[in-house]
């Protein structure tokens, strides 16, 4: 069985077709399997991934079934086109307008809120003393009805009390933040990284086990420096790449 993120769990729970299925859209996501191209022969597949010829089938008819394969008799199985929506994470990073033109529907919807002290991480990002009571927004962002973001957000919660209700009322950050007297804010940082989703992700996102998110860890300030928000934000990856522009 080969290692890293091909190697399989036999004592998981979760079937063998499924994840070799999960690791073939994993494989899809990262380039590996290129759109229209042919996906490479099953018993190519079950040595790299350490498996029967059976379970690769299996994990192929699931795929065809699901609209990411079509399988042509006598020919192969192909990686069929899927498009995916290219989020733009730069100087001014907005949900809605950097959707504009490739989803007629764009709305972000309030999950939870709740206030918590301020962890390490949230207390440095946002210029607080540690254990600082902050709000955190739990959101979803869709696209056409479709779920392609996943996020957390933390404000200070002297300063923004009742933007979990502006929140819920707006559907918008920005039109949230509005009502605090800031009409323009800045993305100071962002941090990517790519990783398994985790339960809660995975029905948030209507992913199946073993989809990767891709994860932003982000830091917001006014146009004079002054730390707004901390964020992370998970999307996933077989509906969502990000495009990266300064900062």
């Amino acid at each position: 069985m080969t290692g890293g993120s091909d190697s399989i769990e036999r004592r998981s729970g979760v079937s063998l077709w499924r994840q070799i299925a999960d690791r073939i859209l994993h494989a899809i996501a990262i380039g590996d399997f290129a759109e229209n191209a042919a996906l490479p022969p099953e018993m190519a597949l079950a040595e790299r991934y350490g498996v029967n010829r059976h379970t690769v089938r299996s994990a192929i008819a699931a795929l065809v079934q699901d609209g990411v394969l079509r399988a042509e008799q006598g020919r192969g199985t192909f990686v069929l086109s899927r498009r995916r929506l290219s989020y733009p994470i730069g100087a001014r990073t907005r949900f809605s307008t950097g959707l504009q033109g490739q989803a007629s529907e764009r709305h972000i919807v309030l999950l939870a809120s709740s206030v918590e002290p301020a962890s390490r991480r949230v207390a440095e990002a946002l210029g607080l003393t540690r254990g600082s009571d902050v709000i955190r927004l739990e959101t979803r962002g869709e696209a056409d009805g479709q779920p392609v973001s996943r996020a957390s957000g933390w404000f200070d919660a002297k300063r923004f009390a009742g933007i979990d209700a502006a929140m819920a009322e707006t559907g918008s950050i920005t039109a949230s933040l509005k009502r605090f007297g800031i009409d323009d804010y800045l993305r100071q940082s962002t941090v990517l990284s790519a990783r398994h989703a985790d339960a809660s992700d995975l029905a948030d996102l209507d992913l199946q086990p073993g989809g990767i998110v891709l994860v932003t860890v982000a830091v917001n300030i006014t146009p004079d420096g002054q730390p707004i928000q901390f964020a992370e934000a998970r999307f996933p990856a077989e509906r969502v790449e990000l495009k990266l522009s300064a900062l």
